[in-house]
């Protein structure tokens, strides 16, 4: 079985693209719409990242809860935002390895964004039958591209919700 490495999904929502990287560039704020994330601990709290900004992700999955440790790797207000995870650990980050990048694409669509998330697997020197395996036990029985669109899918219609309920 051939490997997805990376997976996006895009929805439009009614708020300019300002105002969408306004919220999304702020990791702290983003377990307000992810199934998965709790937020994360980042030096000097609620303000938009730039790049180079480490900060610790803290996410669960059932009773499970782990934290990561992420840099931004790009910050282009109102057009980009990303990060990779490079690290992961129960309540701290200690294992070092690359994990995944995670990106936010903002086009302007008349006043409106198409938002666009993209994760992509930096797990390229694991195995394919070790990454399976990992995977179908992490996820309850998929891959963890196919998890991660239901995740996106997920994130992308909270993040509309919120944003257009605020108008």
């Amino acid at each position: 079985m051939t490997r997805t490495f990376t997976v996006a999904r895009s929805i439009l929502v009614e708020a300019s693209p300002q105002v969408v990287y306004g919220q999304v560039s702020q990791p702290a704020l983003m377990g307000r719409w992810s199934p998965e994330n709790l937020g994360a601990t980042v030096p000097g709290g609620e303000v938009p990242a730039a790049v180079g900004l480490v900060f610790e992700g803290h996410n669960k999955r059932g009773p499970f809860r782990w934290t990561t440790r992420c840099t931004v790797t790009k910050a282009e207000p109102g057009r980009r935002f990303a990060f990779r995870v490079h690290a992961i650990g129960l309540k701290r980050p200690r294992l070092r390895a690359p994990i995944a990048t995670w990106e936010y694409r903002f086009e302007d669509r008349g006043g409106d964004t198409l938002v666009t998330e993209t994760w992509t697997d930096d797990r390229r020197s694991w195995p394919a039958f070790v990454t399976n395996v990992f995977d179908r036990l992490a996820t309850g029985g998929r891959t963890f591209a196919v998890f991660q669109v239901g995740n996106i899918d997920r994130t992308l219609k909270n993040l509309k919700r919120e944003l257009e309920s605020a108008r």
